[in-house]
């Protein structure tokens, strides 16, 4: 069984017992969230897809922690013009575990 669950603007394949990062979610450390953005569910061989979202489906997640990611490096420039410019970007993650999904 597995879900299809729209977070923080993507959307993510997730099926019980699995560990994904997403988006950054204002919540502590192993407390309980659900994500009630649900796309499509797929059980054996039924098929709920939503219209956009499937009515009455849930996925409980428990965060396991906040992180940051990889750094991204920006570099500039315009040839001829002695214009450089470097920049750094470190983007702000939870990594939760998927606990149930509800139809």
């Amino acid at each position: 069984m597995y879900a299809v669950v729209k977070t923080g603007g993507k959307q993510y394949k997730v099926a019980v017992g699995e560990k994904l990062k997403v988006e950054q979610i204002p919540a502590d450390i192993d407390s309980q969230i659900v994500l009630e953005e649900v796309l499509m569910v797929v059980d054996g061989d039924q098929v709920s897809v939503g219209a956009p979202l499937v009515s009455g489906a849930k996925v409980q997640a428990t965060v396991v922690s906040h992180g940051r990611g990889e750094k991204v490096r920006i570099f500039k420039m315009r040839r001829r013009k002695h214009y450089q410019k470097h920049q750094g970007h470190r983007q702000n993650y939870t990594e939760i575990r998927i606990d149930a999904i509800s139809k």
